[in-house]
């Protein structure tokens, strides 16, 4: 036999709680940049290597 629902109120009757999520990637985006640009200076760097290693 199946219970009955005891809620006095309908769920649809209930306010939604609206919790704004605003991240700040700021400080990633510039770990991101940094990272990039250590990447392409050693790239440049061993390019330039091979050409004065052969």
């Amino acid at each position: 036999m199946a219970k009955k629902n005891k809620r006095s109120t309908p769920i649809a009757n209930i306010p939604a709680m609206r919790a704004e999520f605003n991240p700040d990637y700021s400080m990633v985006r510039k770990d991101l940049k940094r990272i990039g640009a250590l990447a392409g200076f050693f790239i440049v760097v061993l390019v330039a290597l091979s050409f004065f290693l052969k």
